[in-house]
């Protein structure tokens, strides 16, 4: 990659149609009121650069993750592409699996969560309530329990939705904060601490070669994460 931001991004891997890459943690996925440097952007003019490509450069964004997660996106290199690879993820074919580390250990060791939220737009918050609020949607996730040593606990988790702040609004309901979330967590977390969510591992059907792919990503060896040992998904 070529300095600057894109010079973060490592890429897993690329051709005609796709563009599989580790976001940063803390980098936006598209553009936002901060201006800072954001993901779409950055890979776009890296695009444009190795490519050679005049004019605009396509890119299209099919899933995001929030700005402090880290881990495997995939993007569209084409609008075939993105039509198809968005159509993957709205009938949930697009599988995303991520670990965290949270405060203290499920009352089960592995589950299915089902809750409605709903989302504050004036905050930015995310909070659960009952069936049938206005504008709540129904937020699905599988959960698994890795290992607990420390007061913190490893979980593995799949998405069946993908709901704003979902897995950090969901495990805060269980009593399960992640480390280092001020927003859903600031009762025991410190200011300052990252928040301990990957994205490790993405599976979908190539959206013109029509095989399976399968892409994974490690976090940090840093803490949290260094007190468990991450499995090979």
């Amino acid at each position: 990659m070529k300095d600057g931001a894109a010079s973060q991004i490592p890429v897993l891997f690329e051709d005609n149609h796709i563009l599989v890459v580790e976001k940063p943690v803390n980098m936006p996925t598209q553009e936002d009121d901060s201006r800072d440097p954001d993901l779409l952007n950055a890979l776009k003019a890296d695009l444009k650069v190795r490519h050679n490509k005049p004019g605009n450069v396509y890119l299209g964004l099919v899933h995001r993750l929030d700005r402090p997660v880290g881990g495997v996106m995939v993007f569209a290199k084409t609008s075939k592409a993105a039509s198809r690879l968005s159509d993957a993820v709205r009938t949930r074919q697009l599988d995303k699996t991520y670990v965290a580390v949270v405060h203290g250990q499920p009352a089960q060791p592995q589950g299915t969560l089902r809750h409605w939220l709903w989302k504050d737009t004036r905050t930015n918050t995310v909070s659960v309530v009952k069936p049938g609020q206005q504008d709540a949607k129904e937020a699905v996730l599988d959960y698994k329990l890795l290992g607990s040593q420390g007061g913190f606990s490893l979980i593995q988790i799949k998405l069946h939705t993908g709901r704003p702040h979902q897995i950090r609004v969901q495990l805060a309901t269980i009593g399960c904060p992640l480390y280092g979330d001020q927003r859903y967590g600031s009762a025991v977390n410190k200011p300052g601490q990252q928040l301990a969510l990957w994205a490790t591992a993405l599976a979908f059907e190539h959206p013109t070669l029509k095989e399976p792919m399968h892409f994974r990503s490690l976090p940090p060896v840093e803490r949290p994460w260094n007190a468990f040992t991450i499995p090979s998904l």
